[in-house]
């Protein structure tokens, strides 16, 4: 008996599904085409159930995560197997030369790769709820410290045309503080004549308190010139500059928010004081690492298959006596950024870690081929101490350099005595 009853291929889009079931036992295909919605998806699946009783499907569809996959979850005998869209484009070129592209062919060719090529293919098992969420929230607030920092620079360049000052009298615009006193003054002639306590007290109300540097700034504030008085750039800008501000104040408060939510769950899960342990993790990468770990240990075998599939990894292409390395264009954009922006923090806490990256630095590498070497390096660590649920101790990795003769601390301990 074959192991699934059918094997259904999926073709999605925002408003319907093309479908192609395979029967595992008469090979015959049924062609289908389903609205996205709640209802017609659930009556589709409920036929299946009822159509194969006990039995297992699987879905092979070109998404890890969406609209579709989310409302497939729910069934319990529907084992999901998401498909590279490349991979399933270059199946369809295997027969298609022409490159001519269908709906109805597509799903009917996921369906015969899911057949055909499953043992190539990992069904997808979902972590636990608990790490589910941390991960939709990980991902989340990673996005808004994208949106902060998109509004930043284009806060800075508006501020830099018409109101530069405010650039030197704060060191950060990121905060609540520059917000509510671009709300509130947007230009240098409506805060210039504010009178010095009604400034002493604003600033203080949003926590800064340091008397010398209130008075520097007090002071700057009044003896300050205009950039320009031209009223068209002038008003155009104000306009600009409070809208800017609104978001960030409400990007501000929203990774806060997520801040909290993330630490909750944090603090409950058992994993968590694993992924604290690595140095310089802290709370924000103690979580994103966490997250796209996961909790199964058994999605990946080896420490190699998630450095590929993470993207930190290198690719080899070989053809005749030619060989090149080239870092891996198609991957988890999320892990390999968590991975490779923890790495580059790590240097500012790991001994091995900083001169892992000065000696890279000094092969010739650039900062990011040297933090993503150093990813690398880290992956194998993360992996293993994952894998047998131990906590990292660098005093341990240290003495396992040094017992396998490592040239690392070599390489340390002459940089040491040339500074």
């Amino acid at each position: 008996m074959n192991e699934y009853a059918a094997y259904l291929g999926i073709d999605w889009a925002d408003t319907k599904h093309d479908l192609c079931l395979l029967d595992a036992t008469s090979g015959q295909k049924t062609h289908l085409v389903i609205k996205h919605t709640p209802e017609a998806i659930a009556e589709y699946v409920t036929s299946l159930r009822v159509r194969y009783p006990g039995r297992q499907i699987a879905v092979g569809l070109e998404q890890s995560r969406g609209p579709l996959l989310f409302a497939l979850l729910q069934y319990d005998f529907l084992v999901l197997f998401p498909i590279n869209p490349t991979t399933l484009a270059r199946y369809r070129e295997a027969f298609s030369p022409s490159r001519a592209k269908d709906d109805p062919s597509d799903a009917e060719y996921a369906a015969e790769l899911l057949q055909q090529h499953r043992d190539r293919l990992k069904a997808w098992r979902p972590d636990d709820e608990q790490t589910r969420t941390l991960r939709y929230l990980v991902e989340h607030r990673r996005r808004l410290i994208g949106d902060r920092t998109r509004i930043s620079n284009r806060l800075t360049s508006l501020l830099k045309c018409y109101f530069p000052q405010v650039l030197s009298w704060f060191p950060d615009i990121r905060t609540e503080l520059v917000c509510d006193f671009l709300l509130r003054w947007p230009t240098l002639t409506e805060v210039q004549p504010v009178k010095r306590a009604t400034l002493l007290k604003f600033f203080r109300e949003h926590h800064s308190m340091r008397s010398d540097t209130l008075e520097k700034r007090v002071t700057a504030i009044k003896q300050s010139l205009p950039l320009t008085t031209d009223r068209a750039v002038i008003n155009s800008s104000v306009l600009l500059s409070k809208a800017l501000a609104a978001q960030m104040k409400t990007t501000i408060a929203a990774i806060s928010q997520f801040d909290r939510e993330i630490q909750k769950l944090c603090a409950a899960h058992p994993d968590f004081p694993l992924f604290q342990s690595l140095p310089g993790a802290g709370q924000v990468f103690a979580s994103r690492l966490l997250a796209v770990m996961g909790s199964d240990r058994g999605r990946w075998t080896t420490a190699d298959e998630l450095a590929c599939l993470s993207g930190i990894a290198p690719v080899m292409e070989r053809s005749g006596k030619s060989v090149w390395i080239r870092w891996r264009y198609f991957c988890p954009k999320f892990m390999r950024q968590c991975f490779h922006e923890f790495a580059a923090e790590s240097v500012r806490h790991s001994f091995w870690a900083r001169a892992y990256y000065e000696q890279q630095l000094v092969r010739g590498k650039k900062h990011q081929a040297a933090a993503r070497a150093l990813a690398y390096k880290w992956i194998r660590i993360i992996w293993k101490c994952w894998l047998t649920r131990t906590p990292y101790d660098e005093v341990k990795y240290l003495e396992a350099l040094r017992k396998k003769g490592s040239s690392l601390l070599a390489f340390a301990a002459a940089k040491a005595k040339t500074s």
